[in-house]
């Protein structure tokens, strides 16, 4: 199996309701502070609600993982939030 780098795991609440491909990149975008050109590759699965955003360099990784402290919220359409 291949070794993933820069790659950025988010694992979403199996118990909340269920979040679109449109709602997930908007949240990238908003609440990770990603633009479309430091992403290489997103990849959602969506049976383990888990969301794989691949970057192009480590730093801006670590950027990101220091901006958010390794957890982001999500807020549903609902309401609901949900911690990621």
């Amino acid at each position: 199996m291949g070794e993933r780098q820069n790659t950025i795991v988010c694992a979403f609440d199996l118990k909340r309701p269920r979040i679109s491909a449109y709602e997930i990149n908007e949240w990238i975008y908003v609440k990770l502070r990603l633009e479309d050109n430091e992403v290489l590759m997103v990849k959602i699965d969506g049976s383990q609600r888990h969301v794989y955003i691949k970057l192009r360099d480590n730093n801006r990784l670590q950027q990101v993982l220091h901006l958010t402290a390794g957890q982001a919220e999500y807020r549903h359409t609902n309401g609901e939030i949900s911690m990621v």
